[in-house]
């Protein structure tokens, strides 16, 4: 029983990394990419692990495994979140870096991707053990992030608070007179410490802007419409607030404590309530606790996935209604379901489009942070909702032109501008 375990988890790691260059590849045939340049982008430039030690609150010493993979960097500097994770190893943190890098290029921001994190379940530390164990790994990190080289931000497990105790570590190792200028090293920073408004949502506005505009293509309302949601951190919970005030209702959820469900419809800020009070779920009394197996079997208009990558498979793609699937995670869709969700003409709108605004709402704070400007939510949200459209639009296009699908049309755009840079840049020497 042991050794199927080990091996199930084997394969998922190794199955984000094989479906991001499955993906890849598949773009890369339909437009013929240049071969060297192709030699160039299914590598990843610089891989960081890190061993460290830190003392716990009993006083023995933990040591602590973290990584930091940077992919490309040829439109800007790495960019990508850190995850505190069971899950984190080096093959999910290549796969994480290489769709960072498709999804900023997409987005048409100047930046490149890379992803990491620490392998730990954060549930099992104290508020202080976290604070020192996210310290350490900074300063196991050194010199390679920094503003202008490679810019962490928050991913599954971690939040502002985490990019809070980074940035003071990291200027802490700084002279008093380079402290000033390295605000941005870290991204979806607490609004006090050079936070920027509407950071906090813009990961999960974004991916319901992406169903609202699917919407307005296919001149459906959002009113009444049926939607799930798998993970409700803050992705999902933002995706679902902003659904909600559209009219639509949540009827099923879905996270590591359990799966709930309720066809009436589930509030969203009660659920929030009672998930902040109890941190979890499970035993939430305004709805029905059904078998996780059964979650996206559910009849519904909209899925959200928004947990974790390789969550729908060739086992359970046969089971969803819905009629579209919003990929609010990263690679939460394998490539062997995908094809079978297609064939079946449900609608798949790609993560490094859906969940882009996450980083769009980072480029926005790192801008202000460089130029020394503040924003209003209003302009954040405005601004973020503009760049969405627009990339919406671009992938329509080439949808249409190509004939390809939503995924395949948003890597051609990606990798067609990193094309062009190398192909205008040259290679050194």
């Amino acid at each position: 029983m042991i050794t199927e375990k080990l091996k199930e988890k084997k394969a998922t790691k190794q199955g984000m990394l094989s479906n991001v260059m499955r993906q890849f590849n598949n773009a890369s045939d339909k437009i013929q990419l240049n071969s060297n340049i192709r030699k160039i982008l299914e590598i990843t430039n610089n891989e960081l692990v890190v061993h460290f030690p830190v003392k716990m609150d009993n006083g023995e010493v933990a040591v602590f495994t973290g990584y930091r993979v940077q992919h490309n960097n040829a439109l800007g500097p790495y960019k990508g979140g850190l995850r505190y994770h069971p899950t984190v190893d080096i093959d999910a943190a290549r796969a994480l870096a290489m769709w960072m890098t498709w999804k900023t290029a997409l987005a048409g921001l100047p930046y490149g991707g890379a992803k990491g994190g620490i392998q730990i379940d954060p549930k099992k530390y104290s508020t202080a053990e976290l604070e020192r164990i996210t310290r350490r790994f900074t300063y196991a990190l050194g010199d390679n992030i920094g503003p202008e080289l490679d810019i962490p931000a928050p991913d599954v497990n971690t939040n502002p608070q985490t990019m809070a105790w980074i940035l003071d570590t990291y200027m802490s190792t700084k002279s008093p007179n380079e402290r000033s200028t390295n605000l941005h090293v870290v991204t979806g920073k607490p609004i006090g410490a050079g936070g920027s408004e509407g950071r906090d949502r813009a990961t999960g506005y974004g991916v319901f802007l992406c169903i609202k505009f699917w919407a307005e293509q296919n001149e459906v309302s959002l009113r009444d419409k049926k939607f799930i949601v798998q993970g409700f951190g803050n992705v999902g919970y933002w995706a679902a607030y902003f659904l909600e005030s559209e009219g639509a209702k949540m009827i099923g959820v879905q996270d590591a404590s359990g799966t709930l469900y309720n066809n009436n419809g589930i509030s969203v800020g009660s659920l929030a309530a009672y998930q902040n009070a109890t941190g979890a779920l499970s035993g939430y009394t305004n709805a029905e606790a059904i078998p996780g197996n059964d979650f996206f079997g559910l009849d519904c208009d909209i899925c959200i996935p928004a947990a974790l990558g390789n969550q729908i498979t060739e086992h359970n793609a046969g089971d969803i209604k819905a009629k579209v699937i919003a990929e609010g995670a990263n690679g939460p869709t394998d490539v062997p379901a995908e094809a079978m969700l297609l064939e079946r003409g449900i609608t798949i709108i790609p993560d490094i489009l859906c969940n882009s605004g996450g980083v769009i709402g980072s480029y926005y704070e790192w801008l202000q942070n460089r130029n020394g400007e503040i924003w209003t939510l209003e302009e954040v949200m405005e601004k973020l909702e503009k760049k969405l459209r627009t990339s919406f639009e671009k992938i329509n296009k080439v949808v249409g032109e190509r004939k390809v699908d939503a995924r395949t049309a948003a890597f051609i755009i990606a990798i067609e501008r990193l094309e062009q840079a190398y192909l205008q840049r040259g290679i050194f020497p």
